[in-house]
């Protein structure tokens, strides 16, 4: 694999390499594109100027060029392909040469060394730098002879079919970042969206911050991110220095189109303490490949292969939720891993998404990947903490509202529904509903259900319709046996700093339990409440957030397990499951290419005492069923089994190396506690600090705090 991408990425370069900035492309008298003017094209314009220019290119070369005295006994008779660029001094620069003989590439260097100064392409009047390619045929030719010898091949030869010259007059365009203004999705990460977060949060905005991730377009509204990137651009004029400061690896633009190329990285080392020490690490090597084609169609795709080693605890949980079939583990947010060497995981993986907006008012997605509503840390609703899962998406966003309809496949990997080696399928469909109330408020509706391909039911569609309540059709259609969850949130912008953001998730509810019993364990509710400051006390993009979580139990669990809220044995929604509340305190600051993040989390959760048994299932575990060995039918509070507190503190500092792909060296540390009740075999007290530092593309969220 590692030679078939090591092949993909040179063919690619070459490619890019050949890429002409401006070709045969026809112009008129009022095209803004001008060709360079040799003294003896004065006064020419339009095609007669491009015509003076190429011959005048090849006559000088006719005239300086030696071909090498062992080719000319040799009767050598070949091409030599050269890409040039003039710039904006009327200076000649070699970019490429391919020749068959090292010789040949030398004398095209030395001739094109020696063209004196022209006068400089132009863009709109301005000088400019562009790019341009010629054959140079051995034996060599004037620009007469050529000419001639065009006139006698096109009267003695009309019978042969015309050769066709497609690929020398694709036309290209110098690179401008259209990838900022396109329909792609911006990689989602905590820290990076900080960076846009407030100018997305201001009082008057008509945009909707909870469905994410964001696409570029909707964040260019608020926030320019071209601009931004050109205010830390380093001053680097070689190619090297480019593509590892400034740009991306391959950038090609041509008429309604543009590809990206870029190498992904995840190279980090340290040292964790615990139970059991451990050296971790982490090697990721991706590739990752965006474009778009017209306005209206673009696509990415990233494909990653990774090994890790992670501190103890982690490692633990990874092997804990580990699927059917043999294999030693699930990483969290990244999904099934192998045995690598003895003590470590391969982990291969990879996403992609289709983007095709046929108007301003929609966009359909098709993708592989994660998704997250809210705008907080965590949702409640769906979060992006399980592994990646195929998805249809449609965004239909006009007047105040944006409305989210999102189908997804996904995967029950335990042993008992596995068969003949397949995994379980499930299904999930969920609409969000997003009202801007006011300038300060916003008001959304979630409504979310879970069904499986019980008597070859498949993917229901009854469940398809983007505009129903989803409990009614379940009921309807599926004699109970899916599960549908209802939510709502909201969202109240105090100023132009500072906002206040909620959930509340509904999973089950019953009016009688409510009025008979206390704290019945059909309440199954969550709710979250939150808030940010931006730019805290006049600091300049500095970002303080607190928030608080709770979950009651047996939340995001069922009567069928295969139909809980979870996919490849991770929640999909808040990643701890059920029967626990947390607050977190959040801190992001950046200025330049620095950066610094801090979170700490206070945290409360019931585990289970044992895996079966009566009065054992204490609601945290929502691969369980809740009606099996249930703790209490009333009585029942978030805590509940055995009260574990959870303390972690992750702090993280690093310099942005490429904004284009946002690559950064960092330094971490996590520290964190672990405090319960009562040690068993699975749940013990514990105290893990874990070092680390390295070198990260900053393109999804890695979550180490469980």
């Amino acid at each position: 694999m590692k030679k078939g991408f090591l092949t993909l990425l040179s063919t690619l370069c070459l490619f890019v390499t050949f890429a002409q900035e401006v070709n045969d492309k026809k112009q008129t008298s009022f095209s803004p594109e001008q060709f360079p003017v040799f003294p003896k094209c004065e006064n020419l314009q339009s095609k007669e100027l491009e015509k003076c220019f190429y011959n005048q290119v090849q006559d000088f070369v006719f005239e300086n060029f030696v071909v090498p005295e062992n080719l000319v006994q040799n009767n050598f008779k070949g091409n030599v392909k050269v890409l040039f660029e003039v710039d904006k001094n009327g200076s000649f620069n070699v970019i490429y040469v391919n020749a068959v003989d090292d010789a040949l590439i030398q004398e095209t260097k030395r001739v094109f060394a020696k063209f004196p100064k022209i006068n400089p392409p132009t863009y709109n009047g301005n000088p400019t730098f562009a790019q341009y390619n010629i054959t140079i045929a051995i034996p060599l030719k004037s620009a007469e002879q050529m000419t001639a010898e065009t006139v006698v091949v096109a009267e003695t030869a009309k019978a042969i079919p015309k050769q066709l010259t497609e690929l020398d007059s694709i036309v290209y365009k110098k690179f401008n970042n259209p990838q900022f203004n396109s329909h792609l999705n911006v990689p989602f990460s905590h820290s990076y969206y900080a960076h846009f977060d407030g100018a997305m949060n201001q009082v008057g905005a008509n945009n909707h911050t909870a469905s994410k991730p964001y696409s570029y377009v909707e964040v260019a509204k608020y926030y320019n991110i071209a601009e931004e990137n050109e205010k830390i651009k380093k001053n680097k004029t070689g190619w090297w220095g480019r593509k590892l400061w400034n740009e991306n690896l391959v950038e090609i633009q041509g008429e309604d189109y543009w590809l990206l190329l870029n190498p992904i990285f995840d190279l980090q080392v340290g040292s964790a303490s615990g139970n059991k020490h451990v050296n971790t690490f982490t090697n990721t090597r991706g590739i990752n490949l965006s474009g778009g084609l017209g306005s209206q169609l673009n696509f990415t795709t990233t494909i990653y292969e990774s090994q890790g080693r992670f501190a103890d605890y982690y490692n633990r949980y990874a092997e804990s939720i580990r699927p059917a079939g043999g294999n030693p583990a699930i990483i969290p947010g990244i999904g099934i891993a192998k045995d690598f060497k003895t003590d470590a995981y391969d982990i291969p993986s990879a996403d992609a998404n289709l983007t095709f907006a046929p108007s301003k008012f929609i966009d359909l997605q098709l993708g592989y990947g994660r998704n997250f509503i809210g705008d907080g840390y965590r949702s409640l609703f769906e979060g992006d903490g399980a592994s990646p899962y195929p998805y249809f998406k449609i965004n239909t966003n006009f007047w105040k509202i944006k409305y989210t309809n999102t189908y997804m496949w996904l995967k029950d990997v335990r042993p008992e529904v596995t068969l003949e080696k397949t995994y379980a399928t499930k299904y999930m469909a969920n609409h969000y509903l997003s009202w801007n109330i006011s300038n300060r408020f916003n008001l959304g509706l979630f409504e979310s259900v879970i069904w499986t391909d019980t008597n070859n039911r498949g993917f229901d569609m009854h469940f398809v319709n983007p505009i129903i309540f989803y409990r009614s059709v379940e009921f309807a259609s599926s004699a109970r046996t899916g599960n549908a969850v209802l939510g709502l949130s909201s969202k109240y912008k105090w100023n132009n700093n500072v906002i206040f953001y909620g959930q509340f998730l509904l999973d089950e509810f019953s009016l009688n339990e409510v009025k008979n019993e206390k704290n019945s364990w059909k309440n199954k509710f969550a709710y979250q409440l939150g808030v940010k400051y931006f730019n805290a006390f006049k600091v300049d993009n500095l970002l303080l957030q607190l928030e608080y979580n709770h979950v009651r139990p047996y939340v995001y669990s069922h009567s069928d397990p295969i139909t809980n809220y979870g996919h490849n044995n991770q929640s999909v929604g808040h990643p701890w499951g059920g029967n626990f509340e947390e607050l977190l305190a959040i801190a992001r600051y950046h200025k330049g290419r620095l950066y610094a993040d801090a979170k700490i989390t206070f945290g409360t959760k019931g585990f289970d005492f044992a895996n079966s048994g009566a009065k054992s299932n204490y609601g945290g575990n929502i691969y369980r069923d809740y009606e099996l060995d249930r703790y209490a039918d009333s009585g029942v509070t978030v805590g509940q089994g055995n009260k574990t507190n959870i303390f972690i503190t992750d702090l993280q500092a690093g310099y942005l190396v490429n904004p284009m792909t946002n690559l950064k060296l960092f330094g971490s540390i996590i520290y964190r506690n672990f405090n319960p009740n009562q040690n068993t075999a699975t749940v013990f007290n514990e105290s893990t600090t874990w070092f680390s530092f390295g070198i990260r593309s900053d393109v999804f969220n890695w979550y180490f705090d469980y």
